[in-house]
């Protein structure tokens, strides 16, 4: 079974991330870390239900990777946005075996933390990247737990596409959560979170 893990904002850097999403949502965003392997960094917000959030956006001072980065961000040249949602699976390669196009597993780590991602080679996720990056965590280590309460929880996530059917149709079966709607429409995704200001969007 796949359980929504977290969510993804793409940004072209940090700075300008940081400060879109602190003022959509009125909160402060902690710092996150390195990921070597695809040379970018990240910056975190803790949300209610074990999920996190986190702004993501090329390692200006990291060695470019051998192959394409996640989330698409090579291609990424736009204001800060909601670019994906992240699942976790219980079994990755059963999961890839029913998603072959969702990706290959990489392994990766970062201090404590060890975890297997599934990137497809062009760093593009099916149905316009608005399907769900699958990641699978070793041991029980999980950043939501070292984050601090932000008094944010994610309300809806609303995920855009014009084979909104289908997509629904591959992912009912194994992703059971209320809080995800599937709708027609441009490829895209809708954030509402209930923050201390009252709830928030992005997109």
């Amino acid at each position: 079974m796949l359980q929504l893990d977290h969510l993804a904002v793409a940004a072209r850097d940090l700075d300008e991330g940081r400060a879109a999403v602190e003022a959509a949502l009125g909160v402060t965003l902690q710092r996150g870390g390195q990921h070597a392997r695809f040379g970018t960094h990240n910056l975190l917000l803790g949300l209610e239900d074990g999920l996190y959030l986190e702004v993501i956006a090329i390692d200006p001072d990291a060695p470019a990777p051998k192959g394409a980065r996640w989330f698409d961000l090579d291609r990424f040249d736009a204001d800060p946005r909601l670019q994906s949602w992240i699942c976790r699976s219980d079994d990755l390669d059963r999961d890839l075996a029913r998603f072959d196009e969702a990706g290959e597993v990489v392994p990766l780590a970062r201090g404590d933390l060890s975890w297997r991602m599934a990137v497809p080679p062009s760093g593009v996720l099916p149905f316009d990247n608005v399907f769900p990056a699958l990641l699978q965590w070793d041991g029980t280590a999980h950043p939501a737990a070292r984050l601090a309460a932000s008094g944010c929880a994610l309300a809806r996530l609303v995920v855009r596409h014009p084979q909104a059917t289908a997509l629904t149709d591959a992912l009912r079966p194994v992703l059971h959560d209320e809080r995800v709607a599937f709708e027609a429409g441009a490829p895209g995704l809708r954030a509402e979170i209930a923050t201390p200001g009252g709830v928030r969007v992005l997109e």
